[in-house]
């Protein structure tokens, strides 16, 4: 017997209300959870032995981890546009942290991410999706910029940033470049201890997750923490002060322990209201640990922790884009599953997000689709990914320790990876299966695999109208 979708339809609706709120409610949600300046060993899961972090592991027990997934650019801003649009970060100019309108000018950057530039956030939303961010935004705004586009303009019906931004935001006290955002206007603000911001961003996120009960919604909550300096509330330092070993690393341990609380609660707060068995949520972070000349200075390690990886924070080794990855969705996701073969960067997320809540969208980014990988099945990699930092002219922040300044240009290309400068000095090249710590630079032994991937990066460097660094 053949029942026309229209009386389907009126039966449904009869049952259960609004036939368009069933369907809404039939699609999936997404979450990004974007931590800054979190390293691979940061979380226990991925091999802190010193700090808990039960929470966030949670999320890895509830879900798959990734131990292959690497950010665009081993800092802030770049990162950022690379995880909104699907795109290198060059197509946009964008290949270092936005400053100043003079720095930006200096250094061939644009003051912020084009607005006409298609984010997830954009596709989300024409999908019929409620789109939110809370957190750190650093595509535009802050500074002496005070005409940047709001986030709104890239595809969020409602945003709370911090300094780096404009719109609703959060500003820190005692912080100069929260002084220099108040100055600015272009939204309310309001003024907290940096130690707060995350719980508000929490709340913000899942205030505006409860008010729109029928849409599906897609939301980022990218806090500010764990990126220094460490603020943690008064007294919550103490307990780590006999295991750490500095002053500074006591601190960054009682900003990771109110960090890990608040993922908890935000993850409770999606129980709560009916939505975490429906919800996708992806947690990685923008790029690697601190590493400030002035711990070294100061005879210090810095905090955070790369689980042994060459290299950290303003570094093209894998301390510096190889980032904790966490996928969870209850009854899709295969959970408790770690997955060691399949390679995916941020630029992946947007074709593997779109596939994965099905809604069309022409595949016209650098990124492909990982959503097999995503429900349990290890893809192998089938394109080569590509690195840019500090070729650019006016150059950009370097590492603090001599030894995790890498070259400026790297490659990955089926377990293969070739660094190089842009002036093609200082190759090296490591085979990532065999030597995941990058100890073993092959360049003169694989001259021939060398010179066609030094070749092949060197020419895709040159493709983007971003004017190389003059010696």
């Amino acid at each position: 017997m053949r029942i026309s979708l229209k009386i389907l339809s009126l039966c449904l609706i009869g049952l259960f209300g609004n036939i368009e709120a069933i369907w809404a409610q039939e699609k999936p949600n997404v979450v990004i959870i974007f931590i800054d300046d979190m390293g691979f060993g940061d979380l226990s899961s991925f091999g802190n032995q010193v700090v808990a972090t039960p929470n966030m592991d949670a999320l890895a027990e509830r879900g798959l981890k990734l131990t292959n997934f690497y950010v665009n650019s081993p800092i802030c801003s770049p990162s950022r546009t690379a995880l909104n649009t699907g795109f290198y970060p060059l197509k946009y100019k964008i290949h270092s942290y936005l400053d100043n309108s003079t720095r930006n000018a200096q250094r061939g950057m644009n003051n912020w991410l084009d607005a006409d530039a298609e984010t997830m956030a954009k596709v989300f939303k024409k999908n019929g999706y409620r789109t939110g961010h809370f957190g750190k935004w650093h595509l535009g705004g802050g500074r002496d910029v005070g005409d940047a586009p709001l986030p709104q303009a890239y595809g969020f019906d409602q945003s709370l940033v911090s300094f780096e931004g404009l719109g609703d935001r959060l500003l820190f006290k005692r912080d100069g470049l929260s002084n220099a955002s108040s100055k600015l206007g272009k939204g309310q603000i309001n003024w907290v201890e940096k130690y707060q911001a995350t719980g508000i961003y929490v709340d913000s996120a899942l205030s505006f997750i409860g008010a729109n009960k029928k849409e599906p919604f897609y939301v980022h909550l990218f806090p500010n923490d764990v990126h220094d300096p460490h603020l943690p509330m008064n007294g919550s330092v103490k307990k780590y002060e006999k295991i750490a070993r500095s002053k500074s690393e006591a601190r960054f341990f009682a900003v990771l322990e109110n960090l890990d609380e608040q993922i908890g609660r935000f993850v409770e707060g999606l129980e709560k209201l009916g939505k975490l068995d429906n919800t996708i949520i992806v947690f990685t972070s923008d790029n690697g640990p601190t590493d400030w000349a002035s711990y070294y200075n100061n005879g210090e390690y810095p905090p955070g922790f790369t689980a042994g990886l060459h290299g950290r924070k303003w570094s093209l080794y894998e301390g510096g884009i190889r980032m904790p990855f966490i996928i969870s969705w209850p009854g899709k996701v295969p959970m408790g599953v770690e997955d060691n073969k399949t390679v995916m960067t941020a630029v992946d997320l947007k074709p593997t997000l779109l596939k994965m809540t099905n809604l069309n969208h022409p595949q016209n980014g650098d990124g492909q689709d990982r959503s097999e990988a995503m429900l349990g099945h290890p893809m192998d990699q089938h394109k080569a990914i590509m690195w840019e930092y500090a070729s650019s002219v006016g150059g950009s922040i370097l590492p603090g320790h001599e030894k995790n300044i890498s070259p400026n240009l790297a490659i990955l290309d089926n377990g293969w990876k070739l660094l190089i400068n842009a002036d093609s000095t200082k190759a090296e090249l490591y085979h990532l299966e065999k030597d995941p710590f990058e100890a073993r630079n092959l360049v003169n032994k694989e001259v021939e695999k060398s010179q066609k991937m030094a070749h092949r990066l060197l020419e895709w460097r040159r493709g983007y109208e971003v004017p190389l660094m003059q010696k």
